[in-house]
């Protein structure tokens, strides 16, 4: 890695774990330490996807005509001045507030530093890049909330104003980074990102425009919004709920579970980097579909169970843990496909759709399975959520029908190109 991923992967550690010290907790400080209760607690968590599906639609058009740094260097501070409400705030409508300027910081922060990743990288490194971004996404969250677990106290208020102060300072000493970072030098990209593709040089004002007319990123798009409602949509909403009421989990062996989430990708994201980098993305992410499918019937598995306690646990450790896996999978694999879809103009603007995409099915994704768990329709439940990931497999191999080899499979022999989509400035353009 150059220095300036370096710096890039520093900086989104630690800001990762400035999140790990409150996302576990923010549920019962808004509900039970501020006495607000549970209605305002649901309705901090939901401002966040709200605020994001808010931003994410004009982000993309920032990045691409402004760059991604002042735009990630002014998400950092949006989001420290909602860490920082979140921790101060005496008020319902001041929480409410915070956690809105909280969900929209993060929600800029995320694909300006992707395309910052992308402009960092080139086609034979990118899949290593955004692996290690999200090893460090894992690893930081699970420190900070393993250490913030320790530090809080319900009967304490003040030690959820410090949890959330340790956030704010991270979110600040990222966009210090992000905004010491000095970008590689430009490098054109070479027929093989556009070849029959959209016109690279179209107009950001253009943007959502070329991307809908582009099969191959729209079928991504249709991929990633079921992914994120299977997977990640469902881990404090109905997959944690089905653990507790019908499996008989504790909510400390949920605990557990999680962690197994957490540690499977830690310890198992750089091995499978080394067996998916070289083989076809869409063949991946199919697999990924087929490793969830299995996921959700071991989580149908534990409910089914009822004669053993033991073989109940096992499942649904086992079913976070293969969850796990398959993110592992993923991480290499699907946001390097998105940067190498766009246009070299519009990097921004597609991985701010892609990440527009990514919150709807965050925010839907609990929502339905609060629906279906609160009839305790628990059967159609996980079938539902089975045919979602057979559907990813499905999905993924008609995309490869538009991807282009250098898409699919960029890192065939014979076929690396070190290359970045950094665009040039106009004045070199011209």
């Amino acid at each position: 890695m150059g220095a300036a991923l370096r710096r890039i992967h520093l900086g989104t550690a630690l800001s990762a774990f400035g999140n790990g010290f409150t996302v576990p907790f923010t549920f019962v400080y808004v509900s039970q330490v501020r006495g607000f209760g549970a209605g305002t607690a649901g309705a901090v968590l939901a401002i966040f996807a709200v605020a994001a599906l808010l931003v994410l639609p004009f982000t993309g058009r920032a990045i691409d005509r402004r760059g991604p740094v002042p735009v990630a260097v002014a998400g950092t501070v949006l989001a420290a001045a909602g860490a920082l409400g979140m921790g101060l705030g005496g008020g319902e409508g001041v929480v409410i507030v915070a956690a809105g300027a909280l969900g929209a910081g993060v929600a800029v922060m995320q694909p300006a530093l992707a395309t910052m990743i992308v402009w960092c990288s080139t086609t034979a490194t990118r899949s290593r890049a955004f692996a290690t971004q999200f090893f460090l996404n894992n690893l930081g969250l699970g420190v900070g909330g393993l250490i913030g677990g320790l530090m809080v106290d319900t009967a304490h208020p003040s030690s959820f104003t410090r949890l959330f102060a340790i956030e704010a300072a991270m979110f600040l000493v990222l966009g210090a980074v992000v905004a010491t970072t000095r970008i590689p030098g430009t490098v054109r990209i070479p027929h093989i990102s556009t070849a029959g593709r959209p016109d690279a040089a179209a107009s950001a004002a253009d943007g959502w425009r070329a991307l809908v007319r582009d099969r191959a990123m729209v079928m991504v798009c249709v991929l990633g919004f079921v992914m994120f409602f299977a997977c990640y949509g469902q881990f404090e909403s109905g997959l944690s709920a089905f653990a507790i009421q019908v499996s008989h989990i504790s909510p400390a062996m949920l605990g557990v579970a999680l962690a197994a989430n957490t540690m499977m990708i830690v310890v198992a994201q750089f091995a499978v980097l080394r067996l998916v980098e070289y083989r076809r993305r869409s063949r991946v992410i199919a697999l990924v579909g087929l490793v969830w499918t299995g996921a959700w019937l071991l989580a149908g598995v534990s409910g089914l169970e009822q004669g053993s306690h033991a073989v109940a646990v096992a499942a649904i450790i086992s079913t976070y843990a293969l969850f796990g896996l398959g993110e592992a999978m993923l991480a290499p694999t699907v946001n390097p496909l998105v940067a190498d879809l766009a246009p070299a103009r519009l990097v921004g603007q597609y991985n701010s759709a892609f990440a527009l995409v990514k919150q709807l099915a965050l925010a839907l994704g609990p929502a339905v399975a609060g629906v279906i768990t609160a009839v305790h329709a628990y059967d159609g439940y996980i079938a539902m959520l089975a045919l979602c990931s057979l559907a990813i497999s499905v999905t993924a191999l008609r995309m490869s029908r538009h991807l282009a080899p250098a898409h699919d499979r960029p890192l065939h022999a014979g076929r690396v190109v070190a290359q970045s989509v950094r665009p040039e400035p106009a004045s070199q353009a011209a």
